[in-house]
């Protein structure tokens, strides 16, 4: 059976990678792919390397152009997935790649997104450990899927297993990832351009304002620990790498004679979901 699928944001980094992921996919046909302001021009013009997509056009991002598809995905800016998620009621399967869906806690969406907060979706990181087992178990024949942010399931799927198996403390925890400046859109942003951050690595969102701190406070949670108990320290800076996360985490461990092959026996076994 072929999917048919649609792929809003088509233009962008996390549309491009969509799209790069199903391109070779042997049970999917990308029949529509849209965008704002970059509609009416040839994906090619913005995806030069999905030369199998050559014949594809952007089209404007509407519920109708969405609709009518077996699986959507959703790979627009933080606040704008939600607005299309009723119109969709009768897609099979949503896909939102941006944070929207993401958090459980209307405060925590408030305090580090504001506006309204949304529905939340079953959370798409299938290795994470959760009460009872993995996540892959609560994604099962679910319908609406939330991508996990980039940073989040870095930090989250290092520490969970560990948190689950009671040798990491998640009262004390350090990390400082060095990301890759596409993880902030492709919008054109002064702060971002080459000779801003060639040659350097400035922290950014720091003092516990990341937006993805929330979201690994609630995978740990998920993974067992106490939610009034999880302290993290969580700092980011922009490397002149365009794509990359790089993290490196400092926590204490517990009593466990050997916590690294307690972690390691959580951890797996995966069946790999990289390309």
């Amino acid at each position: 059976m072929t999917l048919s699928v649609a792929v809003s944001g088509a233009s962008g980094y996390a549309g491009g990678e969509i799209l790069r992921l199903l391109a070779d996919h042997p049970d999917v046909e990308i029949r529509t792919v849209t965008a704002h302001s970059s509609a009416g021009q040839p994906i090619l013009a913005h995806q030069p390397h999905l030369r199998s997509l050559a014949h594809l056009e952007l089209q404007a991002t509407t519920p109708e152009i969405l609709a009518g598809h077996d699986v959507v995905f959703l790979a627009l800016p933080h606040g704008q997935s939600a607005q299309y998620t009723d119109a969709l009621a009768d897609t099979p399967l949503v896909i939102d790649a941006g944070a929207d869906h993401r958090l459980t806690s209307p405060a925590d969406w408030a305090a580090f997104y504001g506006g309204t907060h949304a529905e939340p979706w079953a959370y798409g990181v299938p290795e994470l450990p959760v009460a009872g087992g993995k996540q892959r178990e609560n994604l099962r024949g679910v319908s609406r899927i939330a991508a996990p942010g980039c940073n989040a399931s870095t930090v989250s799927l290092s520490l969970a297993p560990g948190v689950a198996a009671g040798v990491i403390d998640p009262g004390d925890i350090v990390s400082v990832l060095a990301v890759g400046p596409s993880g902030a859109g492709k919008s054109a942003k002064t702060n971002l351009l080459a000779s801003e951050i060639l040659g350097t690595a400035n922290p950014y969102a720091v003092g516990g304002t990341h937006r993805h701190i929330p979201e690994i406070r609630q995978a740990l949670a998920a993974a067992g620990a106490p939610a009034d108990g999880i302290r993290i320290s969580f700092t980011c800076s922009g490397p002149t790498s365009p794509r990359s996360v790089s993290r490196s985490i400092a926590r204490r461990t517990g009593s466990s004679p050997s916590p690294r092959s307690t972690i390691s026996s959580r951890a797996r076994p995966e069946p790999p979901c990289s390309p």
